[in-house]
Order: structure tokens, then C-alpha cells, then sequence
């Protein structure tokens, strides 16, 4: 068995990877004429099979390794940016030689391969007191029975301070979800997100220095007057071509004449030029509504969120932030809203806003059908109105002060069609059956905010996601170090 090998060499062929860090400080956008360079797509996780494989009882055998190591190869493929760097460690030598050779970034997936394999008895000469040490992120993937006893050490370790989870299942599938939030670390601390003051939410989450430190995440900053020297340049014809999908793909067009769209879609080329000059991840923007006279950006931010790209608005980091991660993690948008209010009567939670995403299941996920609408506050533009999926599963969730995510989930049960002529706030809605209404109303906040609870976005605002994910969002807390709190 290969000790240090990437997962391709462990099974016969080779692959490069490497992780590229952005600076540490809040940084001014660039131009055109000085992007910055891309990094590598691809990131390292360090898989360690732990212990010495053999057939015997109390461990996996080599037979028992075979479906493990076909379902990394299937997740490595599946994922897309990630690259395993595989070896068997049993002691803190072999860790850390597997260690160093998979970069100084790369979380760890450690595959308990025999009775004590991770901790050797509580030897100081084990695979995970070295993983410890240097104090990396590490989910464990355990077979249950076969594998031994070393699962029931998880729960004190973390009580120790360790960033640990552990995936205590039969099911292979467990491994690329693993992965899949093992990666959202490494990437975090590559990313860049374009921002425009004034910024909302908890403070920590628009001070550069504080979210530089705790996520990896660089801030930095459109340069002033560069979204309206960008705009006076956008190409008509590309104008023309963005606005005429807009209009073909709508299912009606209520309020909205062509030119609004057209404006709106010289926004939308505007916001994609400052993404792409400054080849940033992600885009906050404080100063949305100022922009409204000159085109309506709510279009290129539902078009940037469906690509794959945060895409927040009312300033609000605290959001993008969360739904960075949940990209990152989930290769899924997440569409950011204002909570409508929790109604007792239906036991249910309504959630609004102007920047829907259209694709809520990632960039190669199906479209929702939508309206082409005027914005209801300023009576004029042109945003859009989806109708998400009734039925579907959702979990609502936001990160607050950088140390805690917020949660619960419901069912939509509801995506108001609001007539034409009648304004009452912002476009895309949906209702949402919730576990406990009475509770989510007492508990909303999760008793976290602070002082923060009297800024009505920090308060406000929640994110949504398809999907239940409560188990991904309970594993992905314990690898960061950061608390959940369950609103509902």
C-alpha cells in the first residue's frame, strides 16, 4: 500500500494539486489592466487510513478498503475541486510524514482501519495526537462493529477543543459528504468577496481584520467610481442579448417595459466585469439602492448566485459570509431574504426578497419558473419573481459574530403569484411550514445577537437552502470551531 500518495497514485495514476492564499488585509479593487492572479481550482484533503488493515477482526481488511477507496475516487470526480492525498499511518511518524506531504492546508479524513488505530491507546505515538498538534480539521469515517472502539474518543476530543466530527455509518456516500464540508475550510481561506459599504449585520463581520483571522476570508473593496466606469462601457449588443434571455426565459412579463430590462441587464454585465477583473468569490453590496435610476442590479445578482457566485445585497456580510460557505460546501445558492414574520396561525415562516436565485440546487441544477416584475418599493425596474418548488424541504440558516450559526427548517407550502397592481413588499416569497412556530417566534435570534438584535438586518435577515441540512450544518460547526443554535 502506497503511504504518501495522492488518491490517483493510490490507484495508478498521478495528479498536482496545490492551494494558493490570498492576502491578509482589506484590499482595493483592481481594474482591468491588474487582475489578480487565479488560483488553483483544485484542494487538498489528507485522507489517513488509520491502523494496519488486515484480516482480522476488530478492522477493516483489505477487501473491506476496496469499496472505501472506490467511493473517494467516485468523490474526488463527483466534487470536482478536491484531490485526496492518501496513505496508511499508525503512528505519529507515518501521520506526520503524510501530513507534510499533503500541504500545510489540507484538513484531514481519517479512515479508522483497526481497533485503536487513531489513538494507539492514548499513545502519544498516534495517528491522531499528531493530527492534534497541528491543529487541523478532521472527520472521521467509521465503520460501525468492524472497526473497533476508537469512535467513542471523538466526543473528548472535541471537549478538549479539537475541531472533529465523526461519521459513524455503513454508508460509503458519508465519505464524499465529508469531504464535500472538509473542503469549504481550505477554500475559505482563498477566497476574496468584492464589498460596498455601508455595511449591515453583526460587526464582526464587516471588520477585514476579524474575518481574515477566523474564516481565511479577504475583503476587498470596489474602488470608488468604478462601477459607473465600468457600466459606460458595457457592450450594447451583450446588454441587448442578457436582457433578451431574461424576457424569452420569463413566464409573463407584468409591470417591466423592454428598456428597464435592458438597463437591468447593462447592471448585471457591470457587476460581472467587477467580479471577473478582480477574480473575486463572492459580492456584498451596501449601496444597491443608489443604483437603482441607472438599472436594477437584482438581476445580476440572481444570474451571479445561480453561477455559483454569493451574491448579497443590503450589505449584509453576515449573509454572504453564510452563504460563501454553504457554496463552498454544498455547491449550493442560497437565497437571501427578509423575514416576513412567523405565522402561528399556519405554523409557518414567510420569507422575501428581490435577488432570488433561479438555480437553488447548484449551477448545473434545474431553473425555477419565474415572473419579470417591477421593484414593489421603488415602483419601477425590473426583478424577478420565483416560484420555488412547493413541497421542497428547506433549511433556513445565517452565520452570526463569526462564531455561530443560526438554523431550523420547514416545507414550502406556499409561493404567493402577486396580481399585477398590487404592491405589498418584496417579489419572490415563500411559506414555510415550520416544526414549532410558537418556538421559532421565542427563539428567533437564538438569544446571540446581542446588541446586534436592534440592527434590523442582523435581525432580519435569514438564508435559505433546499434541502435539509441539519446534519451537514451540525458536522461543518464542529470543523470550524463554531457554535449551531437550532431557532425552531
Amino acid at each position: 500500500m502506497c503511504t504518501h500518495c495522492t488518491r490517483r497514485q493510490f490507484i495508478g495514476a498521478g495528479a498536482v494539486g496545490g492551494i494558493a492564499l490570498a492576502a491578509g488585509h482589506l484590499a482595493v479593487a483592481s481594474d482591468a489592466s491588474n487582475p489578480t492572479p487565479a488560483p488553483n481550482p483544485k484542494v487538498r484533503i489528507c485522507v489517513v487510513i488509520a491502523g494496519k488493515p488486515a484480516n482480522q477482526s476488530w478492522g477493516l481488511s483489505e477487501s473491506d478498503l476496496s469499496p472505501i477507496m472506490k467511493r473517494l475516487a467516485q468523490a474526488e470526480k463527483n466534487l470536482g475541486n478536491v484531490e485526496f492525498v492518501i496513505g496508511q499511518a499508525s503512528n505519529a511518524e507515518q501521520t506526520a510524514q503524510l501530513l507534510e506531504k499533503a500541504g500545510p492546508n489540507a484538513p484531514v479524513l481519517a479512515v479508522s482501519a483497526d481497533i485503536f488505530g487513531l489513538s494507539n491507546f492514548n499513545s502519544d505515538d498516534a495517528v491522531m495526537p499528531t493530527i492534534f498538534k497541528q491543529r487541523r480539521p478532521v472527520a472521521v469515517f467509521h465503520m460501525p462493529i468492524i472497526c473497533g472502539h476508537d469512535w467513542c474518543l471523538v466526543n473528548p476530543w472535541r471537549e478538549e477543543g479539537h475541531q472533529i466530527t465523526l461519521f459513524n455509518s455503513s454508508d460509503y456516500d458519508e465519505l464524499e459528504r465529508a469531504a464535500s464540508l472538509l473542503r469549504a475550510i481550505p477554500l475559505l481561506k482563498r477566497s476574496r468577496v468584492l464589498v460596498s459599504p455601508p455595511f449591515k449585520g453583526t460587526p464582526e463581520s464587516y471588520a477585514p481584520e476579524k474575518v481574515k483571522q477566523r474564516l481565511g476570508v479577504e475583503m476587498v473593496t470596489i474602488a470608488d467610481g468604478r462601477y459607473d466606469e465600468v457600466m459606460a462601457n458595457v457592450d450594447e449588443r451583450a446588454a441587448e442579448v442578457e436582457a433578451k434571455r431574461w424576457l424569452d426565459e420569463a413566464e409573463g412579463i407584468i409591470e417591466p417595459n423592454q428598456e428597464d430590462v435592458l438597463k437591468a441587464a447593462r447592471a448585471s454585465l457591470t457587476l460581472d466585469q467587477l467580479i471577473a477583473e478582480n477574480r473575486v468569490d463572492g459580492l456584498c453590496v451596501g449601496t444597491c439602492m443608489g443604483w437603482l435610476s441607472r438599472g436594477f442590479p437584482c438581476l445580476g445578482f440572481s444570474r451571479l448566485n445561480d453561477r455559483g457566485i454569493p451574491a448579497a445585497c443590503d450589505g449584509d456580510m453576515d449573509c454572504l459570509l453564510t452563504m460563501l460557505i454553504f457554496q463552498h460546501a454544498l455547491n449550493q445558492a442560497g437565497f437571501l431574504g427578509n423575514a416576513g414574520g412567523v405565522d402561528i396561525a399556519k405554523n409557518a415562516f414567510h420569507l422575501s426578497h428581490c435577488s432570488a436565485p433561479l438555480k437553488m440546487e447548484g449551477p448545473s441544477g434545474p431553473k425555477a419558473p419565474y415572473l419579470l416584475r417591477r421593484h414593489a418599493e421603488v415602483r419601477g425596474g425590473a426583478v424577478t419573481e420565483v416560484h420555488y418548488r412547493i413541497g421542497q424541504t428547506i433549511t433556513f440558516t445565517k452565520l452570526v459574530h463569526l462564531d455561530t450559526l443560526l438554523m431550523f427548517t420547514g416545507k414550502i407550502i406556499e409561493v404567493p403569484k402577486v396580481p399585477k397592481g398590487e404592491e405589498r413588499g418584496c417579489r419572490t416569497e415563500l411559506v414555510a411550514e415550520v416544526d414549532d412556530a410558537d418556538r421559532l417566534l421565542a427563539n428567533w435570534g437564538g438569544g446571540v445577537l446581542g446588541a446586534s438584535a436592534k440592527d434590523y438586518y442582523a435581525s432580519l435577515h435569514r438564508v435559505a437552502y433546499y434541502g435539509d441540512h441539519t446534519q451537514s450544518i451540525r458536522h461543518l460547526c464542529r470543523l470550524m470551531g463554531l457554535k449551531v443554535i437550532q431557532e425552531g
